[in-house]
């Protein structure tokens, strides 16, 4: 299991993803699962990754190598994609080849075909997007409504999300937010663990402002972490008890 999430705001786009890979309490490991496409100045594109990882490490590598379109007859890439949106469907068309040609197999040894994606970034002359793809290679595109996408182990940060991402926050405060939806699964949830790779792309630049692993033992997210433990044990304390009582 793992937990990415990507939060599109008014000034740009962060994504976030943690690194922890296990089959079992006893084989866990460390993969890199946010991978960052970039011509600076041009385009900027990010892919995080949940699900079975050698199926997640195959997409990534035919996207970043290539393959052959039969009907022009060039090589396609992620990055050669005209918009976003076209880039998105290109990761679905290889999730969907893949299924095609490994979905047998996989089926036969008992291994779910258990894959889902994020896709943020932006092409010069086009707003930033982010979209979340599915293991069938279909796909959603986040709104303004609800400006961020989860995939992976996300019902523990969820309501951190829910109460404190909007559009208009600045991208170092959904940053924070983010690292708090975090923390509040790794204390959940045993499978998802740092390190944490996080993104950064500020709109119209096209390029990352910030792209950074946090190790542990990181000085500012250690902090975070007792404070936002602070905080909660504040608020509970400054919440008067429930007055109900049993009818007489």
């Amino acid at each position: 299991m793992t937990y990415c999430c990507g939060i599109l705001v008014r000034d740009g786009l962060v994504m976030f993803a943690d690194t922890r890979t296990n089959a079992g309490v006893d084989n866990i490991a460390t993969f890199r699962k946010l991978h960052v496409f970039t011509r600076p100045g041009q385009r900027i594109m990010a892919i995080a990754s949940a699900g079975n990882l050698s199926i997640t490490q195959s997409v990534v590598s035919i996207l970043r190598e290539g393959w052959d379109n039969p009907e022009t007859g060039e090589t396609e890439t992620l990055m050669k994609a005209p918009t976003m949106f076209q880039a998105a469907q290109r990761v679905g068309h290889i999730i969907r080849e893949l299924h095609h040609v490994e979905g047998e197999a996989l089926e036969a040894s008992e291994v779910k075909f258990d894959v889902s994606f994020l896709l943020g970034g932006q092409i010069k002359g086009e707003r930033p997007r982010l979209f979340m793809l599915y293991a069938a290679g279909n796909f959603i595109e986040c709104t303004q409504d609800t400006p961020y996408l989860q995939i992976g182990e996300h019902k523990y940060g969820k309501p951190v999300l829910d109460r404190a991402i909007t559009y208009d926050i600045d991208l170092y405060d959904a940053l924070k937010v983010g690292l708090v939806s975090v923390d509040s699964t790794m204390r959940s949830n045993l499978s998802v663990g740092l390190p944490i790779d996080v993104l950064i792309a500020r709109r119209d630049v096209c390029d990352a402002e910030l792209n950074f692993r946090i190790e542990p033992g990181e000085p500012y997210f250690h902090d975070l972490r007792e404070r936002w433990s602070a905080a909660l044990r504040a608020a509970h304390a400054g919440i008067p008890r429930p007055p109900y009582k049993n009818a007489r």
